[in-house]
């Protein structure tokens, strides 16, 4: 799968470009490659989030705000299923490489690609290039590698046994605790999180359908740190959004419950975005969607698709346990 790109990642100048409100698991795997192949910067085209700040603070290592990609060689794209994630408009060249582990958009034919829908992480798929590129991975390396697998498994939460394996491998030819793993991705929240959580929780609205709940929020930041708090206080499944002028941004939790059950965020919100012309994809148990929308009116619509998953759950397991 990576024999068609290793060389150019050995050989050219390559910036590797992440989404907007990059995560761990991009950050870490835009390091990963950078540091392995060398000659290569880190574009964040949206600027620096909480989760980039603190990363390259621990780290020591420069996050690009601003770059001309014809500088380059060879442009790379991490966890990112569609260029709309990149929060600004970005002409990529036909020749990029894309490296993503999300559901299959459609958004990047054409280009190069290495997407593996299967892996809870894109780091996992950064291992397996490194390792097909015989280079050594080192504490460093491992430590980001391990982050990305670490954050977008929820802390294990959505695991699978390839991903813990990876896991566990990494562990073993590193030496690194768990412990260093969790104090990387450790971020003290802020006030204005804490404000805005309770927020979330304030305005929430839910529906239920036999023992499974859907609940929505809104707000004007931290939608995902709202999705988390309305499922600890015992949503199965929650939708938060912020409004900017005309454009939303929404994300999306659901149990890992809720997902054995049959629910896949992933899919309902592609769907939504397919149909409404906005851009969604994620994971069964996180995904997110944004665009030019009505924050209450996507909000509906993602509570209506949601809901209608729930009542196909409780037909079947009606039908496999009736009364």
């Amino acid at each position: 799968m990576f024999e068609n790109v290793i060389d150019d990642f050995k050989s050219k100048r390559k910036v590797i470009i992440v989404h907007s409100n990059a995560d761990t698991d991009a950050v870490g795997s835009a390091y990963a490659i950078a540091t392995c192949f060398g000659n290569a910067d880190i574009y964040a085209p949206a600027g620096l989030d909480r989760t980039l700040k603190s990363i390259s603070e621990k780290k020591c290592f420069i996050i690009l705000e601003k770059c001309d990609l014809s500088d380059y060689e060879l442009v790379v794209v991490v966890d990112t299923s569609s260029p709309e994630q990149f929060g600004i408009r970005l002409d990529i060249p036909r020749n990029a490489v894309i490296i993503d582990h999300h559901q299959w958009s459609g958004k990047w034919d054409g280009y190069r690609t290495i997407v593996d829908d299967s892996k809870v992480s894109c780091t996992q798929l950064i291992l397996e290039l490194i390792e097909e590129a015989n280079i050594e991975i080192s504490r460093d390396v491992g430590l980001m590698l391990l982050g990305g697998m670490l954050t977008d498994s929820g802390h294990f939460q959505y695991s699978n046994p390839e991903m813990l394996r990876d896991f566990a491998h990494i562990l073993e030819i590193t030496g690194l605790g768990i412990d260093e793993v969790i104090d990387l991705t450790k971020n003290d929240v802020s006030v204005s999180e804490r404000i805005a959580t309770i927020k979330c929780v304030e305005r929430s609205k839910f529906e239920r359908i036999g023992d499974m709940i859907v609940a929505t929020s809104y707000g004007g930041s931290y939608e995902a740190s709202g999705c988390r708090i309305l499922i600890q206080a015992g949503a199965d499944v929650s939708f938060v959004a912020s409004q900017r002028d005309e454009n939303f941004r929404l994300s999306a939790r659901a149990t890992q419950e809720a997902v054995r059950r049959g629910v896949n965020l992933g899919k309902i919100v592609k769907d939504i975005g397919l149909e409404t012309t906005t851009d969604g994809g994620g994971h069964s148990g996180a995904a997110g969607l944004s665009g030019v929308g009505d924050v209450e009116a996507m909000l509906h619509i993602c509570t209506e698709r949601t809901l209608e998953e729930f009542r196909m759950i409780k037909k079947a397991r009606d039908a496999m346990h009736p009364s």
